[in-house]
C-alpha cells in the first residue's frame, strides 16, 4: 500500500519504518527541515533499539523516504496516518491543535477517496473532529479511524512488527478492509485485530494506560506498607501476582512512573471524566502516590546524610525514565538531581543513552560521565534510578573501594538485600528491609 505519516516523533517512526519493513511504499513527512534531512541520510534523532537499522534498510530499499511536503505525501497515498504531538495543557487536557492543523491539512491535499488513521493519542470524540476538519476543505470522501499504538519504549520495534493486539476504530466496512489488510503480515502468528467502533478505541488507550499507572501506584504503596511493618514487597508481590485474576505484570514497586504516555495520559483521562461529570478519583490517587513516590529516594539519602550536601559527592546510575530509551520526561531522577544540587551536592552521573537529554535539562550543573565505575570516585553515595543491564552484576568490591562510603540507594530493586550484606554495603531499596544496619 502507498502510506503516509504525518509527524516523525517517537510513534510516526516507528510506525513509518515497521510499516515499510513489511512491503508498503511509506512516506513520512514533518514540518521540521533539519530534522527530514537527517533522516533521509538514515540519522535517527531518538534512541530506540533496532530502529536505525531499520530506517536505514528500508531507505536504501525505496520504501521509506522523508519529507516536509505533507501536501505531497497525501496525494500520493490512499492510507494517511496522523502521528503528531498532543502535549498536555495547564489543565491535563490534550492539545489537538497540531491534530487539527493536519487534519486541514489533510483536506486541502485530497484527490481522492482516503483512509485516515489517527495514531496520536487523543481524547474520545477527536476522530469526530478530525473529519469535520478534513471534510470542511474537499468533497471526495474520507474515512475517518483510530488505531491507537500500544508501544513500549525500549521495545517499540517487537511491540509493532509483533503485537499482542492489533485495536481499530473503524468507521466504514471499506476502512476495515483496508486496515485488515494492511495489518494482516503483523498478526500472522495470531494476535487478534480488535475492530470496534471509533470512540471505544479512542477510549481504549487512555484506558489501558491508566490502568497500568493504577498497577504502578498500587504497588508502591504497598512497598510503603511494607517498609512499616517489616514485610517484604518482592514475597507480597509473588504471592498477589500468582493470582491467575491478576498476574505479575507491572507489580513491581519503584521510584514513581515517568515518559511520555503514563503522566500525561492519565491527566488527560482525568480531565475527559471531570468534563464528562464520571468520578475520577480514582486517578486523582495513582498520581498522588506517582508524585509522593518520586521524592523516595532524595527523602531518604537526606535523612541519612542531613539536609546540607555541600562537599559530598553524589553518584548517579541512571537517568532515562527506563532502559533502553534516552527518552527523560518525567523521569524520577529529574526529582532528585534537581534536589540534591538544591542541598548543595556534587552530582556525577552516568547513563548509557540519556547524555544529551540531561546535558538539556541539566547544562553544567552536573557532571555527566563516560564510565559507570568513574561516576563513582569518592562518592559519599550511590542512587540507582534506571535498571539498566550493566548496572546488574557490577562488580561489587570494585565499587567499595572507590566510594567513599558503600552507600547504595537503589530505586529499582535490582540488588538482593542479603548480597549487599555479604559485600559489606549499607543499602536501601523499596519495600525491603535496609542492608547493612
Amino acid at each position: 500500500m502507498k502510506i503516509t505519516v504525518i509527524g516523525t516523533g517517537y510513534v510516526g517512526l516507528v510506525a513509518g519504518a515497521c510499516l515499510a519493513e513489511s512491503g508498503n511504499d511509506v512516506i513520512c513527512a514533518d514540518i521540521d527541515e533539519t530534522k527530514v534531512k537527517r533522516l533521509n541520510s538514515g540519522e535517527v534523532p531518538i534512541y530506540e533499539p533496532g530502529l536505525e537499522p531499520l530506517i536505514q534498510r528500508n531507505l536504501r530499499a525505496g520504501r521509506l523516504r522523508f519529507t516536509t511536503d505533507t501536501g505531497k505525501g497525501v496525494e500520493s497515498s490512499t492510507v494517511i496516518f496522523i502521528a503528531v504531538g498532543t502535549p498536555p495543557e495547564e489543565d491535563g487536557s490534550a492539545d489537538l491543535r497540531h491534530v487539527l492543523q493536519v487534519a486541514k491539512t489533510v483536506g486541502l491535499a485530497m484527490n481522492g477517496e482516503k483512509v485516515v488513521i489517527t495514531k496520536s493519542t487523543v481524547p474520545v470524540g477527536t476522530a469526530r473532529l478530525v473529519r469535520e476538519a478534513i471534510e470542511a476543505e474537499t468533497e471526495h470522501p474520507v474515512h475517518v479511524c483510530s488505531n491507537p499504538e500500544f508501544l513500549k519504549e525500549g521495545a517499540a520495534i517487537d511491540d509493532f512488527m509483533k503485537p499482542d493486539r492489533v485495536v481499530l476504530g473503524v468507521d466504514s466496512d471499506h476502512a476495515a478492509q483496508v486496515l485488515g489488510e494492511l495489518y494482516a503480515p503483523f498478526v500472522r502468528a495470531g494476535a487478534p485485530i480488535l475492530m470496534m467502533d471509533v470512540p471505544s478505541a479512542e477510549i481504549t488507550k487512555y484506558a489501558a494506560n491508566a490502568m497500568l499507572a493504577t498497577r504502578i501506584s498500587f504497588m508502591n504503596s504497598m512497598a510503603q506498607l511494607c517498609e512499616r511493618t517489616g514485610a517484604d514487597i518482592d514475597a507480597v508481590r509473588k504471592g498477589v501476582g500468582s493470582d491467575s485474576r491478576i498476574g505479575p505484570s507491572f507489580l513491581f514497586p519503584g521510584i514513581g512512573y515517568g515518559g511520555s504516555c503514563f503522566p500525561k495520559d492519565v491527566k488527560a483521562l482525568r480531565k475527559i471524566m471531570d468534563q464528562l461529570d464520571v468520578n475520577g478519583s480514582i486517578l486523582d490517587a495513582v498520581e498522588d502516590v506517582n508524585s509522593i513516590q518520586k521524592e523516595t529516594l532524595l527523602e531518604r539519602l537526606t535523612q541519612r546524610l542531613g539536609d546540607d550536601l555541600e562537599g559530598r559527592i553524589i553518584a548517579i546510575w541512571g537517568l532515562a525514565f527506563k532502559p533502553n530509551t534516552d527518552d527523560m520526561r518525567e523521569a524520577p531522577s529529574i526529582v532528585t538531581v534537581e534536589g540534591l544540587l538544591q542541598c548543595g551536592a556534587e552530582v556525577r552521573a552516568h547513563d548509557p543513552a540519556a547524555g544529551e537529554e540531561a546535558r538539556a535539562l541539566f547544562g553544567d550543573r552536573i557532571q555527566l560521565v563516560s564510565s559507570a565505575y568513574d561516576v563513582l570516585d569518592e562518592a559519599d553515595a550511590l542512587v540507582i534510578h534506571t535498571e539498566w543491564h550493566p548496572y546488574r552484576h557490577p562488580d561489587f568490591t570494585r565499587m567499595k573501594n572507590l566510594m567513599a562510603e558503600p552507600l547504595i540507594f537503589d530505586g529499582r530493586n535490582i540488588y538482593d538485600p542479603e548480597t549487599m550484606d555479604r559485600e559489606g554495603f549499607e543499602y536501601h531499596s523499596i519495600g525491603r528491609r535496609t542492608a547493612g544496619l
